[in-house]
């Protein structure tokens, strides 16, 4: 039987495998370096935190209207920030996530500043509350399978083949009709729409929010753990988001040299297995092989002519 801490951290484990999933739409799949992913999973926690302390709305009501919300607030920055591109891109997005953090952190009437938001109620079922590790596990397991079935239905779609074709090569993209900055666009918004989910799922889970729990260099760990479990998969986003939450436990015993061992393992990944952790025993229809780039292009563009 595992210990209320290691459940504790297979939960965030678990809960950091959704918003994992939800950057390889942008990140594996459109090719967009997003370096304020962290800033969408704390607007979809503070959305449920405030809606639940202050309004007193049930955690049910609360987590889908702060998705809706977060997504539309993706919208309005996505529009001007996607027509950057590579490093551009990656710096305004890691502006927006310290932008986001220097708001939750000064606008103490709203999100409490500093000392953040607690009591935030936990989520219940049929009238039982999912307030011990074990049950919360169960129930965010769930709603991880689910997050994947639905990764992977897109990916599948003609949207989905739309988006790696996107990543490959905007101009032929572009060429063979498909539409490059609606392709781009659905990627960050449904990279936001999971952010929040996990967002949500992480306010109800730990009752209490702050600043810190989601400042810039979180984005970056999500970007890690999409990296080291391979990017453009969806069984390595969650392999990465398991692997990089219980790796600092693993080690503990390096003390402070826990982070040089971490970057040369980050380091070693991106050089000797650059498709990552899942690109082990990744069949050749994942590939990155030009053919391949090729059918995928193809197929997308066909569909999206459709």
């Amino acid at each position: 039987m595992l210990a209320d801490y290691h459940l504790r951290l297979l939960n965030l484990a678990v809960i950091s495998a959704i918003a994992v999933i939800g950057l390889n739409f942008a990140f594996g799949y459109a090719g967009l370096i997003s370096l304020g992913h962290a800033a969408f999973v704390g607007a979809g926690a503070y959305g449920v935190a405030l809606l639940t302390t202050l309004l007193a709305w049930s955690p049910w009501l609360a987590l889908p209207a702060a998705v809706a919300g977060t997504a539309l607030l993706a919208m309005l920055i996505g529009v001007p920030l996607l027509r950057l591109k590579g490093h551009y891109l990656a710096l305004a997005t890691l502006g927006f996530n310290v932008c986001f953090s220097i708001v939750a952190a000064n606008w103490i009437e709203v999100t409490g500043g500093t000392n953040g938001i607690s009591r935030i109620p936990e989520l219940q079922i049929a009238g039982h509350a999912l307030g011990n590790e074990r049950s919360y596990l169960w129930f965010a397991l769930v709603v991880l399978a689910a997050s994947a079935t639905v990764a992977a239905l897109i990916h599948a779609s003609r949207h989905g083949r739309a988006m790696i074709a996107v990543r490959d090569d905007e101009t032929a993209s572009s060429m063979t009709g498909i539409d490059v900055p609606r392709a781009k666009l659905a990627a960050f918004l449904l990279s936001s729409v999971y952010a929040a989910v996990a967002g949500g799922l992480f306010a109800c889970h730990m009752r209490f929010i702050s600043p810190e729990d989601f400042n810039y260099a979180h984005s970056i760990t999500y970007l890690a753990m999409l990296v080291v479990g391979g990017e453009g998969s969806i069984v390595g986003a969650i392999l990465g988001a398991l692997l990089v939450t219980f790796l600092p436990e693993w080690l503990r015993f390096l003390g402070s040299a826990y982070l040089a061992f971490f970057g040369l393992f980050v380091l070693a990944i991106l050089i000797f297995l650059p498709s990552g952790l899942a690109g082990i025993r990744r069949p050749a229809s994942f590939s990155r092989d030009g053919r391949i780039k090729t059918l995928a292009l193809v197929g997308a563009s066909r569909e999206a002519r459709q």
